[in-house]
């Protein structure tokens, strides 16, 4: 047989065959399955902590749960992840580090109900290190590594002995704190100075914050998820930019949406000057002096106005934004910035292209 008969025939057969599909009413389909769009995050490596513990067992969700749901959201956007944070809650430590003794980072088994399998598909599982001080395992008891602790550990010597990683991750995120960190609170903060940590050793760091609800005891579920899911989206498009940078940590507040009032698009900030969060002494013996902590009510002239116009408190409380502000680790005052270009290019991509909620 000719190849012209041959090729005539294959045609012939084909025509057959749709004619034979058209009259049963099947219709063909490619058997060539499409691939998957790439998740996001795929192929990203992320190291997360906070200083609000990774027990998560609080009825007030306020030790550690919010660094649950982060975790969660950075995996189904195709992150590998593990995370290393403090034993105990250790808010309010700033970039306290330990001079001396053991640290042991224990991996947690049995995680929180509902997260069990977030990260099954992940390289790394999504393996969960609780850090305390001590030479053994970790106990109930046991006294707590602070939140700079534990990104040191984790970035010089954990990663590698722990999750196999050789060289640093591509990003260190912290939280999401239960409550916000804004304003002068931010030179106390457990989060962002874990953040601080992480770019001190030349990574990129995102530090995640999240309001309470209006009694600021109760911190949702919900606050934290949305928070969280912004998150996976907002690294994201850094990443898409090649803008992460170690030059400087980002914060990012999120507002308290519990009451079904979305958040306001994102807005760019300066951490503020004036006291949110008040520490109170009252006397209580000869030596002795009773700790109080509440919030600092605003009074012209005092303390806790604020005064900075763009204040990330500002956007947070009155304007219900997303507060986003850069963090330095250089606190020489009238420093300039080594590289203004990256940014600016960041603060356009928060004003123009970053998820508005």
């Amino acid at each position: 047989m000719s190849s012209k008969t041959s090729t005539t025939r294959r045609i012939g057969l084909a025509a057959l065959g749709a004619a034979l599909l058209a009259a049963t009413g099947v219709t063909a389909y490619a058997t060539t399955p499409e691939k998957a769009a790439p998740l996001p995050l795929a192929g990203m490596r992320i190291l997360i902590s906070d200083d609000d513990s990774m027990q998560a067992a609080k009825a007030s969700n306020s030790d550690g749960l919010g660094l649950y749901e982060l975790r969660r959201a950075m995996c189904a956007a195709g992150a590998d992840v593990v995370v290393m944070a403090p034993w105990q809650v250790q808010s309010g430590k700033g970039t306290a580090v330990t001079n001396g003794g053991v640290l042991t980072a224990q991996r947690r088994t049995a995680l929180p109900a509902g997260y069990e399998d977030d990260c099954a598909q992940a390289p790394s599982g999504g393996a969960v290190y609780g850090v305390c001080l001590a030479d053994g395992s970790c106990t109930k008891d046991s006294p707590s590594a602070t939140p700079a602790d534990t990104v040191k550990l984790a970035l010089r010597a954990g990663l590698k002995a722990k999750a196999g990683w050789t060289g640093a991750p591509d990003l260190v995120l912290t939280g999401i704190n239960s409550g916000p960190n804004v304003s002068a609170q931010v030179n106390d903060s457990g989060t962002v100075g874990a953040a601080v940590a992480a770019i001190d050793q030349h990574v990129p760091a995102i530090a995640f914050s999240s309001a309470g609800d209006e009694t600021n005891t109760f911190f949702p579920r919900v606050n934290y998820r949305a928070n969280a899911e912004f998150g996976a989206r907002f690294v994201a498009g850094l990443r898409q930019r090649g803008l992460l940078t170690p030059d400087f940590a980002l914060k990012v507040d999120y507002p308290d949406v519990s009451t079904g009032t979305p958040a306001g698009p994102p807005l760019w900030t300066r951490v503020g000057h004036g006291q949110v969060v008040w520490h109170a002494y009252e006397q209580t013996g000869e030596n002795s002096f009773a700790i109080g902590l509440g919030l600092c009510e605003e009074k012209p002239g005092d303390p806790c106005t604020e005064t900075v116009k763009d204040a990330d408190s500002t956007a947070l409380f009155r304007d219900g934004r997303i507060a986003v502000a850069p963090v330095t680790a250089d606190r020489t005052y009238g420093v300039r910035e080594p590289h203004p270009e990256t940014l600016r290019k960041i603060r356009a991509y928060v004003e123009r292209d970053a998820p508005r909620r």
